[in-house]
């Protein structure tokens, strides 16, 4: 891998075609010494908000992994301290992109524990929303469970997945798209005082995160691998369905095995809109679907 000099922001092009994602392939150093006053105050701000609010809606695993890590709570954290002390519990490393990675990069980079975090942070008028991943979602809401080693490994054994994903076409590759999305991105986990979050894509959103657990409007429902790969979802709204494991291990046993198999299935099924319940699943909460879109799904 060869960094790149000088390290750019690569954001989404808006266009009369609506948003178009823009692609980085090399990796950076992280320009610490180059941020300013406002991207630490930035950092700050989400930390703290997230931290004050995320004590009983994270999963344990997460908040002690966090803790473990060392993250500065008042300054972007140095990949370099984190990487030391990421590297001795499971042998991953953070590195630097300017951006969204193209697939077969990122799943390359999984594939050997290594985990892309965007170098730069949102503005102060993105605090709220911001369309693309940047390093606080990297960072806070990624980088702590790969401390996990179940977690580790699964992120792993995904990456893998995804290199031989990526030989066998684009319906493979959103199938398991749709995996990551609802576990590495907005999965929740059963723990024995009640359902937690563990996806990044809701750690790091201070309304996703009470709006996952406690809204009324969105199911919640077990985990299965074959049904989360039917299952579209959104990148517009709060998800209207929320998949529950019981286990990191439960993801592991799942990803395990060879998924050309399930490609083979899946072929034949239809995909599933995201707010579907069918009479076969494990539900925990149906949800009423208070503001739902009625069109949209990826």
């Amino acid at each position: 891998m060869n960094a790149n000099a000088t390290p750019r922001r690569i954001e989404n092009v808006q266009t009369d075609r609506g948003s178009l994602p823009v692609y980085a392939t090399g990796t950076v150093e992280q320009p610490w010494d180059s941020y300013s006053a406002t991207d630490h105050a930035v950092w700050q701000q989400l930390y703290q908000r997230q931290r004050e609010i995320l004590p009983g809606r994270a999963s344990d695993a997460f908040l002690h992994a966090q803790d473990t890590m060392g993250m500065t709570p008042d300054r972007i954290p140095k990949f370099s301290d984190l990487n030391r002390v990421l590297g001795d519990a499971t042998g991953w490393q953070i590195v630097g992109v300017e951006g969204l990675l193209p697939e077969l990069v990122f799943f390359d980079h999984l594939a050997n524990r290594r985990f892309p975090v965007s170098w730069w942070i949102r503005r102060p008028d993105q605090v709220d929303y911001i369309e693309e991943p940047d390093l606080f979602h990297d960072l806070f809401g990624h980088v702590p469970l790969l401390m996990d080693p179940m977690f580790a490994d699964y992120l792993v054994a995904y990456g893998k997945g995804g290199v031989k994903a990526h030989g066998i076409g684009p319906e493979a590759l959103m199938q398991l798209a749709r995996l990551y999305w609802y576990t590495v991105e907005f999965g929740l986990i059963r723990q024995r005082d009640g359902l937690r979050i563990y996806g990044a894509g809701i750690v790091s959103s201070k309304g996703e995160s009470i709006h996952s657990l406690e809204s009324a409007a969105p199911n919640r429902i077990g985990f299965d691998l074959e049904r989360v790969m039917r299952t579209r979802y959104r990148i517009d709204s709060y998800q209207q369905t929320y998949f529950v494991i019981d286990s990191y291990e439960e993801l592991i046993e799942a990803t395990l095995p060879d998924f050309t198999p399930i490609y083979e299935r899946l072929r034949e099924q239809d995909a599933i809109p995201a707010g579907s319940v069918l009479g076969t699943d494990a539900v925990f909460q149906r949800g009423n679907g208070e503001g739902w879109a009625s069109d949209g799904d990826v």
